[in-house]
């Protein structure tokens, strides 16, 4: 997936976020922080949620229910 740069960042910046499909965002958070990986707030968005955090070498990760959405279209 890609994804609209955020305003923080600038132009010519190279970032990649790396996004891993999760069914259960909530249950799936609270397994990682009991790990020690905490994510951010869960967001709602068209129907799936998501949340972000960082990796241990202050990369960009993704979890993101997208895949399992109910209704989406198959194209």
């Amino acid at each position: 997936m890609l994804h609209k740069a955020g305003k923080g960042q600038k132009l010519g910046q190279v970032l990649v976020k790396l996004v891993f499909d999760v069914e259960d965002i909530p249950g799936f958070c609270k397994d990682a922080q009991s790990k020690g990986l905490n994510f951010g707030s869960i967001h709602e968005a068209d129907g799936y949620t998501f949340a972000n955090a960082k990796d241990p070498d202050g990369n960009s990760i993704q979890i993101s229910s997208r895949a399992f959405r109910v209704g989406k279209s198959s194209s």
